[in-house]
């Protein structure tokens, strides 16, 4: 949650001013496949995305919003830039917010229009920069830096406050990890709006996901941050994985079981690994404070997990399965799977 941010509503959805940090994610498909766009929508609700936005690149984009919004479940954000009429068509089809570009969807009077239908329907905005969208005057002035990224971004905010729009949501992302961090720290210190945290153009899965934890980790542990995306360039469910995974690292979400296992050595005569990985697996989706241990050795895996709600360790031909360090029982390693998993699901139904 942010640091005394504004709150904003996004379709019901808030953000800011204390409120739990929102996962958002962006849809891959053309918006006016609405068919295509609905099941991806539907799959990433499932996943736990809480606010999903679509590009809007023609009328035919702007119209299927309204035909969406009526078979998903939460809030759209329209994602336009250059075009003032696009962005007053999205809008007017009932997206929950819009995100644009002051600067770049023409003059005073193109932004003066997309203000008034703004205020009109009453829905928040994004705003911003990427070390791709910098105002020439401010990359001039300071370099490609996290001034000339916070610089640029509260230009653009400026405009909207101008025409009086005050529902307004920054971002100010880079692909580095420390401009991304330098500058979403400096804009927090420069401003009250709530902000949408993220690593641009991450990369694949696996580069993206390190970047994006870097990152969103460090800038949420200093609280910062109000709503965030994990940019993958993959299947965009892997995203909302990926961000429910670091609010739990850093302790913004408490409401599911920690899996907890040791790297494992020399000592470790089982195949805790492949263990670790299906229980990993079972628990994945389940929302309840429980904290389970999988540990490589009866030598110190009990004192080790002491803290644990259950936890299994194992010699070369059993294991122990132990609650607060102290060992409950004594099973034979081929059934440790089987007995582990229903000891587990007690503690879940209880």
């Amino acid at each position: 949650m942010g640091k005394n941010t504004k709150k904003v509503s996004i379709g019901g959805v808030l953000i800011g001013g204390g409120e739990s940090v929102k996962i958002q994610s962006m849809c891959t498909t053309k918006t006016a496949d609405v068919q295509a766009t609905v099941a991806q929508i539907s799959s990433l609700e499932k996943a736990g995305c809480d606010i999903i936005r679509v590009s809007v690149l023609d009328e035919d984009d702007a119209r299927a919003i309204r035909d969406i919004k009526d078979k998903i479940h939460i809030p759209l954000v329209a994602d336009i830039h250059f075009s003032h009429r696009l962005a007053v068509a999205a809008i007017e089809n009932g997206c929950d917010k819009v995100r644009i570009n002051p600067g770049n969807i023409g003059g005073e009077e193109q932004v003066k229009a997309v203000a008034d239908c703004i205020k009109a329907h009453h829905i928040p905005v994004r705003v911003g920069a990427n070390t791709g969208s910098i105002e020439k005057e401010y990359l001039a002035k300071y370099g490609k830096n996290e001034h000339s990224l916070v610089e640029s971004a509260l230009h653009n905010v400026r405009i909207l406050e101008k025409e009086g729009v005050s529902n307004i949501v920054i971002s100010v992302k880079a692909s580095s990890v420390p401009l991304t961090v330098a500058a979403y720290t400096l804009l927090s210190r420069r401003c009250g709006y709530p902000l949408h945290i993220g690593v641009t153009e991450a990369g694949t899965e696996e580069m993206a996901v390190v970047k994006s934890s870097a990152a969103l980790g460090a800038l949420l542990l200093s609280g910062i941050g109000d709503t965030m995306r994990v940019s993958i360039t993959d299947d965009p469910v892997k995203e909302i994985y990926a961000a429910r995974r670091i609010l739990r690292a850093v302790g913004l979400d408490k409401n599911f079981v920690d899996v907890i296992s040791c790297p494992t050595c020399g000592r470790c005569m089982w195949n805790s690994m492949e263990l670790a990985k299906k229980i990993t697996a079972k628990v994945e989706h389940i929302q309840k404070p429980l904290k389970v241990a999988v540990m490589g050795c009866v030598v110190n895996g009990p004192g080790e997990a002491k803290d644990c709600d259950i936890g299994i360790a194992g010699a070369q031909d059993y294991c122990v399965i132990f609650k607060g360090g102290e060992i409950i029982k004594k099973i034979p390693s081929a059934q440790a799977e089987e007995i582990f998993t229903a000891e587990i699901e007690k503690l879940i139904n209880d």
